[in-house]
């Protein structure tokens, strides 16, 4: 309001009629590719997806899901679950994780930032903690980032660093962790020989130690404190690449899981405990796997597990991992500011929101939908519920997920004729296409088949209206490629599974019987992406978008 003339009223869409209840779908990890037998979406049986492909040509159609259109630095960067949601609620393209990261290392801002300045306090007597995932996957961190940070911060006065690693093997090849390490190793090695007493002091995989979310298993995030703050942990070594050659042939374990380990000197003792008076980075830029962790460092009333010894140290995060909780309330780069998403608009112009998914992904259809902001705009507007996912088990053992329970609670929602908006996330094909086990994600993939049907079938009871797309790509290729599309081999001539997400464009289809019968996909938006679908809705709810939001897929042709 104000003097600014701002309104969040927006204008009737000419053409289109207010009060159908829209159903927003969003499909976890569905992308578009090739059909092969690596394809599981293709594999899997999917009639309703197939349905609405092969439906109405001019209601169907790929939009982009990763690099640039959803903010990333470039386009070899894949989607993810956070920026996808951003995008979809927010309808304007941000710079995002490691853009924002890049560009605070490239032009210094990052020394000069409240979060540096406070760290730095420890420099002089203090140790300087590292943590984070060590690889170029891009997704949670990269190693060029954190190999920045190393020079900068010891040109900034650190003069005692320790680097505490969690490998990929997730984001990247399983296996590359020793060439990280190596590389790693040799940037240490120089800052030693420039008198920097800089070293590695412990390690473990990313899935078994530290970087557990949702509050999944705190047992993960204990393993980390264990060997990172107290310097226990049940494996020693005098180096980090031995450590992790030796722990993946004795252990048989995987990177993503290799056990906790600590770095000893030659007495036997860890090299690199946390203790009073020291500074802790946490070095990821994408939020989810950092949150509990930086629990863990910042609360002095803590109860998830026992931190033995809590010393007193000044934290930061790359970026703040959940702006709602405020956490953790110092770091290095400042976020985004997302405002006036579309749901924040929609709530203002009458429109009742049910939003539901479990608890894997409930926070995309809630926090990041809504501008990375927790909690409700209005309460007496918007409903959130979140069905509690299966936890002790990998999602390949149950790959039908709560996809079912949440379609279930979507129908009744709808069929209440209480919400004009209904958005529900469903989550197997990206959990379960982690996992890389493409029998359990073709299982997954129909089962999210299943649960779009039977939102569906509600929509046409109703006589409303929906919207069917996803956040970016992964059960729809399982198989490492080289560069001319044929599937990798590994020394012993097997598949190389492929568990993380993937460039490909997602599909976005609409339709049902509240539809006007002349909207159809316009052709002059080739390289539409998530953000232009805001927009979409917004004109699907009855009104004209806000005039800064990306523009929208639809047209209304007379008939």
């Amino acid at each position: 309001m104000g003097s600014s003339g701002f309104s969040w009223k927006l204008p009737d869409h000419p053409k289109l009629p207010k009060d159908k209840t829209v159903a927003l779908i969003v499909l976890d990890g569905w992308g578009e590719a090739d059909p092969d037998r690596y394809n599981c979406i293709h594999v899997a049986e999917t009639p309703t997806m197939d349905s609405l492909k092969k439906g109405a040509p001019e209601r169907w159609r790929l939009i982009r899901a990763h690099g640039k259109a959803v903010g990333l630095p470039t386009e070899d960067d894949m989607g993810n679950s956070e920026v996808g949601h951003n995008a979809l609620g927010a309808g304007r393209i941000y710079a995002q994780g490691a853009k924002l990261v890049d560009l605070a290392l490239a032009s210094g801002k990052i020394y000069e930032g409240e979060g540096f300045k406070y760290i730095k306090q420890s420099f002089e007597t203090g140790t300087l903690h590292l943590i984070g995932l060590l690889s170029d996957g891009g997704v949670h961190s990269r190693i060029d980032q954190l190999q920045l940070l190393l020079k900068g911060a010891s040109e900034n006065g650190a003069k005692r660093i320790r680097v505490h690693i969690l490998t990929d093997g997730r984001d990247v090849l399983d296996g590359s962790s020793v060439g990280f390490v190596e590389t790693l190793e040799n940037d240490l090695a120089k800052l030693r020989e420039s008198g920097v007493d800089a070293q590695i002091a412990s390690g473990g995989g990313r899935m078994y130690v530290t970087m557990d979310r949702y509050e999944n298993d705190w047992e993960v995030v204990k393993r980390g404190w264990d060997a990172q703050v107290l310097g226990e942990a049940p494996y020693k070594f005098k180096s980090a690449v031995e450590a992790v050659k030796k722990l993946r042939e004795e252990t048989k374990a995987s990177d993503q899981y290799l056990p906790p380990f600590v770095i000893v000197d030659d007495s036997g003792k860890s090299v690199g405990p946390i203790v009073d008076g020291d500074a802790v980075v946490t070095f990821n830029f994408r939020a989810d796997r950092m949150v509990m962790i930086a629990k863990a460092l910042e609360y002095e009333d803590f109860d998830k597990f026992d931190r033995v010894r809590v010393p007193k140290i000044r934290y930061a995060g790359m970026l703040q991992y959940d702006g709602e909780l405020k956490l953790p309330s110092h770091y290095l780069v400042s976020p985004p500011e997302i405002e006036r998403t579309s749901g924040e608009y929609l709530v203002h112009n009458g429109v009742r929101t049910l939003a539901c998914s479990e608890t894997v992904k409930f926070g995309h259809v809630t926090f990041f939908w809504n501008g990375n902001r927790s909690g409700y705009f209005n309460p007496e507007m918007e409903e959130y519920v979140e069905i509690p996912s299966d936890s002790g088990i990998t999602f390949n053992v149950k790959p039908k997920m709560k996809a079912i329970e949440i379609a279930e609670k979507a129908r009744d929602a709808i069929l209440s004729r209480k919400f004009h908006q209904v958005r529900v996330n469903l989550p197997n094909g990206d959990m379960v296409g982690h996992t890389g086990d493409i029998e359990a994600t073709v299982v997954a993939c129909k089962a999210a088949d299943d649960a779009v049907k039977i939102i569906l079938d509600a929509i046409e009871q109703v006589g409303g209206i929906y919207v069917v797309t996803a956040d970016h790509g992964n059960a729809e290729d399982m198989v490492k490629r080289n560069k001319s599309g044929q599937p990798l081999l590994d020394k012993n001539g097997k598949i190389q599974i492929l568990t993380s997400h993937t460039l490909q464009p997602v599909p976005i289809a609409i339709g049902g019987p509240g539809l006007a019968p002349g909207v159809r996909f316009r052709k002059d938006v080739p390289d539409g992406g998530l953000a232009n679908v805001a927009a979409t809705v917004i004109n699907l709810h009855g009104y004209e978008a806000p005039s800064d939001y990306e523009t929208t897929l639809i047209e209304v042709v007379d008939n």
